[in-house]
């Protein structure tokens, strides 16, 4: 197995526990709630108390990474949500498992920007599209796992047992430390240029000239030279978290008020699930030939649009199973492709110096406006009665993330990372 192929399955496999984690809350809450009888905002709660630690992981991650390194916070991250996820299975209250999935996030958001700028500065230029979407296409793998784990599990074993089995992938962290040396790139910018030759040599990548710049200050994201791309950053991450969380943290629980029982939810979100695998593929093969900013504005809209006529099909006392799967396999085909994009984008956008500090505070912000998605929902649930309304309001979220990327967003298919960050900040 070539390193590059190595590398993305080590970083993969760390992709995949994440989704698989996170994924596995939305299930669980469901049986929770019911098992405890909570409201939906109550619900929606313990959901936004495991974003708002994901905010806070996922905007100091990338500057401490950027300090001391890429995979020493990967490592690290990956062990804490883990082990968290199994002590979620101890909590006896809403508050308990809100608080300790709070903390869990603050893992579980780190390690995302991370990895994402760890394997795009060992990706060839040409290649770095495909090779960080097919990254994040881990993201589907773990997700259907989470499905099949809450549609099996859930039901029969209960959900402590659920949490208890997400324990597992603190186990990989021994994979990750073997399988993936330190970005050369971050080697050379600290000036350790004989480690930075020799993970050059083993990966079989062009060793580039550092860049010569001081230590910076997180300033930089807004001097003129990088503002516009971080406004477009965090205004596309916005739409993208909040959509994505309100979307697919809730659908069990939106099934279970539109009349289907707790084992029907679970095995159509499952099903749903599974489309987002080709979605992924698909914009893994065009962001190289078409380029991220197409690609992801196509994306986008076509979420926008599937959003929109699965918010028609809930307006039916109880949808259809070909309703369900149909619209809600479009969402996941593209939501999830754009995500895959948006992973390739948002490291291209910084030189070495900021590139893990802008993308995690470009997830950062992100995950605290998606953070109050889930109560946001369960509040419209409450106010409204129907998904209908929240459903219009994601496909309104979708296209107007569509339409800041066609204004503000440049095109970088094809660019060296030094090429796209012209090397020397502004100052």
């Amino acid at each position: 197995m070539t390193f590059q192929r190595r590398l993305l399955f080590a970083a993969g496999g760390g992709w995949l526990f994440d989704a698989m984690d996170l994924l596995l809350v939305g299930t669980v809450v469901a049986a929770v709630g019911r098992e405890w009888h909570l409201s939906k905002p109550v619900v929606g709660g313990i959901i936004t108390a495991n974003l708002i630690g994901m905010f806070l992981g996922a905007s100091l991650s990338g500057i401490v990474a950027d300090r001391f390194g890429r995979k020493a916070v990967f490592t690290w991250t990956l062990l804490a949500y883990s082990l968290l996820t199994g002590v979620s299975a101890l909590a006896w209250s809403a508050a308990s498992l809100a608080l300790i999935r709070f903390v869990a996030g603050v893992g579980l958001g780190g390690e995302l920007p991370v990895a994402s700028t760890l394997v795009s500065e060992f990706a060839p230029k040409e290649r770095r599209g495909r090779t960080i979407v097919l990254l994040e296409s881990f993201w589907a793998y773990g997700t259907v796992l989470a499905a099949l784990i809450g549609a099996v599990v859930v039901p029969t074993a209960g959900w402590r047992v659920a949490l208890l089995i997400g324990m597992l992938p603190a186990l990989y962290v021994f994979v990750i430390r073997r399988a993936i040396p330190e970005s050369p790139r971050f080697l050379l910018a600290s000036g350790r240029a004989a480690e930075s030759r020799e993970v050059a040599r083993i990966a079989g990548i062009a060793n580039e000239a550092p860049e010569r710049t001081p230590r910076v200050t997180l300033g930089a994201l807004f001097a003129p030279k990088f503002a516009k791309r971080t406004v477009m950053l965090w205004l596309l991450w916005i739409a993208l978290v909040f959509s994505y969380y309100g979307i697919f943290t809730w659908l069990p629980s939106l099934l279970l008020a539109k009349g289907f029982t707790l084992r029907e939810a679970l095995w159509l979100n499952l099903a749903v699930a599974v489309f987002q695998i080709p979605g992924y593929y698909a914009a893994a093969a065009l962001v190289d030939r078409l380029g991220r900013k197409p690609t992801l504005v196509a994306f986008l809209t076509c979420a926008a649009i599937g959003s929109f006529f699965f918010a028609g099909a809930t307006l039916a006392p109880q949808p259809s199973v070909a309703a369900v799967i149909g619209w809600g396999a479009v969402i996941a085909f593209f939501n999830l492709g754009a995500w895959g994009v948006t992973y390739t984008y948002t490291p291209e956008q910084y030189p070495t110096a900021i590139r893990a500090s802008g993308a995690g505070l470009a997830a950062g912000a992100g995950r605290l406006v998606g953070a109050f998605a889930p109560a946001i929902v369960g509040a419209m649930l409450v106010r409204f009665g129907s998904p209908y309304n929240v459903f219009v309001v994601f496909a309104a979220v979708m296209m107007a993330g569509a339409l800041v990327v066609l204004v503000l967003g440049d095109e970088t298919r094809g660019k060296s990372l030094e090429e796209l960050s012209e090397t020397r900040l502004a100052a």
